[in-house]
Parts: structure tokens; sequence; C-alpha cells
């Protein structure tokens, strides 16, 4: 979903993803056909932000409790 009021990006954010995670994303952006790696994760972040009908993460969660995939990072793409 193109944004033509975007600001200027110049914060850089820079995170550490398994390789099932990455695979993820790109699968996620290649299904979309999103341009670029980083357009498909700020389109995953908006949606995400602006998603009502998720559950608050756990007060006592710890840094390693996050993943993009699920059970401990065994991700098969959907046939």
């Amino acid at each position: 979903m193109p944004n033509s009021t975007t600001q200027k990006r110049s914060e850089r954010l820079q995170l550490l993803l398994a390789p099932a995670e990455l695979e993820a994303i790109d699968d996620w952006r290649y299904d979309h056909r999103i341009p670029t790696r980083a357009a498909a994760i700020r389109e995953l972040l908006r949606r995400g932000l602006t998603a009502d009908d998720l559950e608050a993460p756990a007060d006592n969660a710890d840094t390693s409790d996050y993943s993009v995939v699920d059970e401990q990072l065994s991700y098969s793409r959907p046939a």
C-alpha cells in the first residue's frame, strides 16, 4: 500500500533474524509482489501496528520469546 506522503527515511533499524525468519519474510514479500525486502518489512510492521485483534505480549517476555515464525523457527513454506 504505497503512501505518497512518506517522510524522508533517515533512521536505520538493525535486527538479527534466523534463516527461517528471513525466509518467511521473503516468501511473504514475493507472494505479495512487494518490490524490496525493506518495503515488505515496513508493510508487515504497518499491518501489525494497526491490527486490533492481537493479544498483548506477556509482561515478563524475554527477547528470545519473540519470533517471526512459530515452533522454534521451524518454517516450511505453505504449499
